[in-house]
């Protein structure tokens, strides 16, 4: 650049800069920053302009600090920060999640007499609601509204709503849903989708039928997703008519089922027992080219198991595998739950295998999809324990302790709870094997477990055993007190 003579004015240099951050899809922020820094050893004198893009590359950076430091060098050669400058920094707060600083940075520009456009609100909107932060986007709506400059859009009333209903706040949502109405602000589908979703979760079948109508009613067309979400909704409920009247009505509509579509009906079939009709609607989807997924798979065994059917359900686990599809940990929970209550322990014990075998890389740190969880252990020990296989039980509860004591792995849901030394205790009780049952008390008591009622029911029994010392039947009665 030394060669350069004359050198380029400041204004050649900020096109060089604008384009170099608009490269996709990672713009060489700190090739910018350190081209700057060479421009000022040459003697050339920054302008607003290209200030303004050094605290943008600072914030994209997450340096949000070093981007107030330009703001001040701004300030001090005498430029007149503008909303640019401003709205750089609110982006870099909302960029590096410090979302709690973005009000009242806020707050200052306004008094300062500068006034963020509407794309600025939205990233301010989705950032707090993105970090949960339901109240703040609530009063920022309110204050919105009481500075006069802008009224806010559909986009902006949609996201709010949505985040109140993804935390099941569902008068609040239907609240603003209702008010934006009034102020002449039409919904779209988002926004209806967004309230069918939240009344769906909730099981508020007639409200989301009712939201449904109105969207006709106004000429909005509904998405795939809206008649999804009512399908599932009706099939999880156990509801038969009304599934299959939303996908007659949807697919003479123009609507292709998709693989969700599918798959909630299927699991509604499954769910009822009518694994006929399940059958005829995985034909159906196949003719149509849908390819069936792990979740349609999961939902098929999961029917066969509850028809004690598990010859077929193991057959559909033969066809994911030629299909290259992996099972996941419902998948075989499923099998094993159900292989074990038909005292089938050899395969289950052989299932449970498989599920640690493809559940870890070969270096053996870093789980990859399916691993076994509580649950998965907890419904083989109980197997084998009811076959009185008692050394096999203990020896997987032994496994489940040593993963525990490795680091992260009883937030991963892999350390015994209280279901497992409940399973564990019984099993030693039936067996008759005391004295490794009251071990096992102990340590329950020390993890301040629970017994649950088939348990309390074995300890009552220990109570009367002549056997038992005064300490241990103390230990027994604390846990029935509770």
């Amino acid at each position: 650049m030394k060669l350069i003579h004359p050198l380029p004015g400041i204004i050649d240099f900020n096109m060089l800069f604008s384009s170099m951050c608009k490269i996709k899809p990672h713009p060489p922020f700190p090739t910018v920053i350190s081209l700057y820094r060479h421009l000022l050893f040459l003697g050339l004198r920054p302008d607003l302009y290209s200030l303004t893009t050094l605290s943008n590359c600072y914030c994209r950076l997450n340096f949000v600090d070093l981007g107030f430091s330009v703001l001040a060098n701004i300030i001090k050669l005498g430029f007149q920060p503008s909303i640019v400058t401003f709205t750089t920094l609110i982006n870099g707060f909302i960029h590096s999640n410090q979302f709690q600083k973005v009000v009242p940075l806020l707050d200052k520009i306004l008094k300062l007499g500068f006034q963020p456009d509407l794309v600025v609100y939205g990233s301010m909107f989705k950032g707090l609601c993105r970090s949960g932060d339901n109240a703040g986007a609530l009063k920022l709506l309110i204050n919105m509204e009481s500075y006069g400059h802008f009224m806010p859009d559909v986009v902006i009333y949609s996201t709010v709503i949505d985040s109140l209903c993804k935390d099941q706040l569902l008068p609040q949502p239907l609240r603003l849903f209702k008010e934006m109405k009034v102020k002449g602000i039409s919904p779209i589908v988002v926004t209806y989708n967004t309230l069918i979703r939240g009344l769906c979760t909730l099981g508020q079948q007639k409200e989301a039928q009712e939201m449904l109508t109105e969207m006709l009613r106004n000429n909005i067309t509904p998405s795939i997703e809206t008649y999804n979400m009512l399908i599932d909704m009706y099939c999880k409920d156990g509801k038969v008519g009304q599934p299959q009247d939303i996908f007659e009505y949807m697919t003479e509509r123009g609507f292709l089922p998709n693989i969700i579509t599918y798959s909630a009906l299927l699991d509604g079939y499954c769910l009822r027992g009518e694994m006929d009709e399940a059958e005829k609607l995985m034909d159906l989807m196949v003719e149509n080219g849908c390819k069936p997924d792990v979740v349609t798979y999961s939902s098929l065994i999961n029917g066969y198991c509850k028809s004690k059917k598990i010859d077929k359900a193991l057959g559909l686990l033969q066809e994911m595998h030629f299909n290259e599809l992996a099972p996941n940990v419902i998948t075989y929970n499923t099998l094993i739950d159900a292989l074990c209550k038909d005292n089938q322990l050899k395969l289950a014990h052989q299932f449970f295998k498989e599920m640690e075998a493809h559940g870890l890389k070969p270096d053996e740190m870093e789980t990859t999809g399916v691993v076994p969880d509580i649950i998965t252990y907890c419904t083989l020990m109980d197997g084998l324990c009811e076959a009185n296989r008692l050394s096999e039980a203990m020896h997987i509860f032994s496994f489940l302790t040593a993963k525990g004591l490795h680091d992260n792995m009883e937030d991963n849901g892999c350390f015994p709870d209280e279901c497992t030394f409940n399973t564990i205790i019984r099993g030693f009780i039936d067996g008759k094997d005391i004295r490794r049952a009251l071990e096992l008390v102990r340590l329950m008591r020390i993890k301040e477990f629970v017994a649950d009622n088939h348990t309390i029911s074995s300890f009552v029994g220990l109570l009367a055993d002549p056997n038992i010392g005064d300490a241990d039947k103390d230990l027994l009665k604390k846990f029935l007190e509770n």
